[in-house]
């Protein structure tokens, strides 16, 4: 008896509507767009700002300026000593950080709903009026120098991925790394910076999400107050980047690294991204990636490398959507002690071309949409995340409307479209195979 409630408790968990979230989202006159998430449980509230602008839409020659700038936005303002935004955070008990991705850069503080005016006014300040030093912006160079060094130039899996990103964009600005090319991060200057800050934070260029325990009048009467009155930039530059050109022939990437403790093989396709007004052969491609690679002992991958041939101890499958142009869909096979990485390679090979003859097991299909349904629901809990579901989206071209979307979208993939999806998007002439060992060992002459 109790075993057949917990059946109909997942059904119903899989298939019913989901709750949506309470969101309410306006735009204020001068260009700043604005959403509110209500989340009245605790008297906390996350307050993001995110503008339109990332690593992908820098100049060439200057990679890493927009992570750069991120770092140099923590300098002070004229209102603001360097550094007392992040200590005013602190003693009021909450926390803040930024991050920069290829098609945004974002800001936010995490802190009890009663201070979120402190919060806006001080992230509003810097918005229009940040000051560079010339010693702030030369330390801050070593900072991000030493970053690389200590992220990137000192692990080998980073340099790796490096290097096959490259491989996989000839020409698009995502086959350069975030963090920059060192060579062109030590040429970075003072006027490089404020040009990029000139450039693009506006708040015409800028998305605010605020989430917590708010109501959606108070922060309308708050953003009005701070943000109202900063100037919208009238000639903010148009996003247009280049493309890819059509990819005729496979890559392959060798990359071998003293350092590296465990070998694996990837395969990195270009594939679609998500689409404003139109996510469903994103939402296929998502579902796929959970079907080949989700769990290790359910998934395609898991089940035929790790538990079934045991040529590989891990197996996987990746794909994010979330892109302003053409994204990626990864596979990865990390080989057993004995097996080489030739014959891991060989493996995967093998267990896609079965999959794309076999198909979809309906009842690991069934599972699958089940977990997918579930773990949209419980992501609704987590208030920090469905800000940032928000601000990723809407500072990258989608809408709220979107946002709200996906889950309905991810629920009407059907068996043929993840079928459909994996042979458009397994087509080796738009891939690069990556290979990450260790030299091999060089005879000493006797």
């Amino acid at each position: 008896m109790l075993r057949a409630f917990f059946v109909a408790l997942m059904a119903t968990t899989a298939f019913a509507p989901a709750r949506a979230e309470t969101v309410s989202h306006f735009t204020l006159e001068n260009g700043l767009e604005a959403v509110v998430i209500e989340d009245h449980r605790a008297p906390v509230v996350v307050h993001m700002v995110w503008y339109k602008a990332g690593a992908a839409d820098e100049r060439p020659g200057k990679s890493g300026i927009a992570h750069y700038l991120e770092h140099l936005m923590f300098k002070g303002t004229d209102d603001l000593a360097p550094g007392e935004l992040s200590k005013t955070v602190a003693a009021n008990g909450g926390s803040d950080n930024a991050f920069t991705s290829y098609d945004y850069t974002a800001y936010f503080q995490r802190i009890a709903a009663d201070r979120l005016e402190l919060v806006m006014k001080m992230e509003a300040d810097r918005m229009r009026d940040l000051i560079l030093s010339e010693d702030d912006w030369k330390t801050e160079r070593d900072v991000i120098l030493e970053e690389r060094a200590q992220r990137t130039d000192s692990d080998p899996r980073a340099l790796f991925g490096e290097q096959k990103q490259a491989a996989l964009y000839l020409n698009h600005p995502y086959g350069t790394p975030v963090i920059g090319w060192r060579h062109e991060m030590e040429a970075l200057t003072r006027e490089d910076a404020l040009e990029w800050y000139r450039s693009f934070y506006a708040p015409n260029n800028a998305v605010l999400v605020v989430a917590g325990d708010v109501t959606p009048d108070a922060v309308r009467a708050l953003a009005e107050t701070y943000y109202g009155p900063l100037a919208p930039s009238p000639d903010l530059p148009e996003r247009a980047r280049v493309q890819e050109p059509l990819q005729l022939a496979e890559r392959r990437v060798i990359f071998e690294d003293p350092r590296v403790a465990q070998p694996y093989v990837t395969r990195s396709y270009l594939a679609p991204e998500r689409d404003p007004g139109d996510q469903a052969e994103a939402a296929a491609l998502t579902v796929l990636a959970e079907v080949l690679g989700g769990n290790q002992a359910t998934s395609v991958l898991g089940r035929k490398l790790v538990f079934g041939s045991g040529e590989a101890i891990y197996a996987s499958a990746f794909y994010d959507g979330m892109s302003i142009d053409d994204t990626q869909f990864t596979l990865a096979a990390m080989p057993a002690a004995d097996v080489g990485l030739p014959e891991v390679e060989a493996a995967l090979d093998k267990a896609i071309a079965e999959f794309l003859a076999e198909g979809v097991d309906p009842a690991q299909f069934e599972r699958i949409k089940t977990q997918i349904r579930a773990g949209e629901i419980y992501g609704r809990d987590n208030t920090e995340a469905l800000a940032r579901r928000y601000g990723e989206a809407l500072a990258s071209g989608f809408s709220v409307a979107d946002v709200q979307g996906w889950p309905e979208a991810l629920m009407a993939v059907t068996e043929d479209d993840v079928m459909a999806a994996a042979a458009k998007v397994f087509d080796r002439k738009h891939a690069v195979t990556g290979v990450l060992t260790r030299p091999e060992p060089t005879e000493v002459a006797q």
